[in-house]
């Protein structure tokens, strides 16, 4: 018998597509899949090198540590300082992650009572909203629109009742969106976060992609008092598959963490922390390189949207293009459409946020070859 705590809760909405495009495959359709962000091009050799070595010795399979091994931590500061100018102390405020999705539920988990508030952007990443009735909060969505460049109106959520608001996510580069946060905003954040005692939580693993300035929140000075950062390796060196993240933020809040995650698994296998590290300090070339390559698969994305009738801001960060409807169409029915008449398929908007069914989300994770076959089955007549 199923538990209570599932009861509004659904199967992840692209696992059950990837069901149905494989069935659809399966069928002889020759789907072409546009809207899953899971990158198709390899990490870096010298991680791969990494992995394979460590796997082959005959005494690096024992159980690790829950915090990971300091060569692991100091190599996340390392990235952290380098990257974000950020000041992370490896001992105490960093502790690695089977992944960062495994981390919004230890988060919650860990800082959520039973009722609860909890902000989530609107629209944003679903597993927020999951994480977040599992662990018995409520959900409390804040709106964001192309108006205030996908920013909260902090002035007006300032006016709301957030007596029982206990967490804020937020995630930038913003996913589905694109928009990137700035320091002026973290700034006026933080002084939110201050006056009505909220934890903030950026979700920031679209950080390195196509953003020419990467921005941690816990380097605007006071962040750490009211902020923890996820981050991960899945996106920013293709990694999605190793399961590698980070939580990164004051002592007392990592700790609390740990309490939860402790009893949930255990350490990452000794092979995937050292390849980490190689990740972790790879050259800068590595991401000019990468966003070369989806910079020229960008541009042809935009052709798809304009063949499409799409709206798309082009200055869009991250591994995704949100683009909006033509007036008067939803994106269940045009995307059924898309995928029964030319078998593509993309990210209906709706699935993030309420307000967003006259948008769709396409993925920059396809090659060249890929996207360049989808432009031409659309504008075949």
């Amino acid at each position: 018998m199923q538990a209570q705590r599932l009861e509004h809760i659904q199967e992840y909405y692209f696992s059950t597509k990837l069901k149905e495009i494989a069935r659809l495959r399966a069928e002889g359709r020759p789907i072409i899949n546009l809207g899953i962000g899971s990158p198709d091009l390899p990490p870096p050799e010298a991680v791969r090198q990494t992995l394979a070595a460590i796997a082959l010795q005959p005494d690096t399979h024992q159980y690790q540590s829950y915090r990971g091994i300091p060569e692991l931590r100091q190599a996340i500061a390392g990235y952290y300082q380098k990257y974000f100018r950020t000041g992370l102390d490896t001992e105490t405020e960093i502790l690695p992650l089977i992944g960062s999705k495994e981390g919004i539920m230890h988060i919650s988990m860990a800082f959520l009572n039973q009722g609860d508030e909890v902000l989530l952007p609107d629209p944003g990443y679903m597993t927020y909203r999951s994480a977040t009735l599992l662990a018995g909060g409520k959900p409390v969505y804040y709106a964001l629109n192309e108006k205030n460049d996908y920013l909260p109106d902090l002035k007006a959520l300032a006016q709301t009742d957030l007596r029982k608001v206990k967490l804020m996510w937020l995630n930038y580069p913003h996913m589905p969106t694109g928009a990137v946060a700035n320091k002026y905003f973290y700034r006026q954040l933080i002084d939110f976060a201050y006056k009505h005692q909220i934890l903030l939580v950026n979700d920031n693993p679209y950080s390195m992609i196509l953003n020419s300035q990467p921005l941690s929140l816990l380097s605007i000075s006071g962040a750490k008092a009211v902020a923890l950062e996820l981050n991960s390796l899945s996106k920013s060196h293709n990694m999605a598959g190793w399961r590698i993240g980070m939580l990164l933020g004051k002592k007392d809040y990592i700790d609390t963490v740990m309490k939860f995650k402790s009893q949930m698994d255990s350490g990452m296998f000794l092979g995937l922390q050292k390849a980490a590290v190689t990740a972790l300090n790879t050259s800068p070339e590595w991401f000019d390189k990468l966003n070369k390559t989806y910079s020229r698969r960008k541009s042809i994305v935009l052709k798809i949207c304009d063949a499409l009738n799409l709206q798309a801001r082009p200055n869009q960060s991250g591994l995704f293009v949100w683009a909006k409807l033509p007036d008067g169409q939803n994106s269940r029915d045009f995307t059924d459409r898309l995928l029964k008449e030319k078998d593509i398929f993309l990210a209906l908007g709706f699935i993030f946020g309420q307000h967003s069914d006259d948008y769709v989300r396409i993925s920059l994770t396809n090659s060249e070859a890929i996207l360049t076959e989808t432009l031409n089955r659309i504008k075949q007549k």
